[in-house]
């Protein structure tokens, strides 16, 4: 999901406002998996925007989730 208006990021805690950073406000990097009904089963937001989460981890959580 791309938020290029970040109008959807704080409803999920993906929002980070930096006064010192020159983009000021930016997305973390942020994993969700939501079911048909849009209830959010589960989320992962990372600190670091650079870190990247391991697939399986996902796939695990995907198959934890019943979804």
């Amino acid at each position: 999901l791309s938020d290029f208006r970040r109008s959807m990021l704080p409803a999920y805690d993906a929002l980070v406002t930096d006064d010192k950073s020159p983009i000021y406000r930016y997305a973390k990097r942020a994993y969700f998996i939501i079911d048909k009904t849009g209830t959010v089963r589960w989320t992962k937001v990372e600190a670091n925007p650079l870190d990247l989460l391991d697939p399986a981890e996902v796939l695990k959580a995907l198959k934890e989730s019943g979804v």
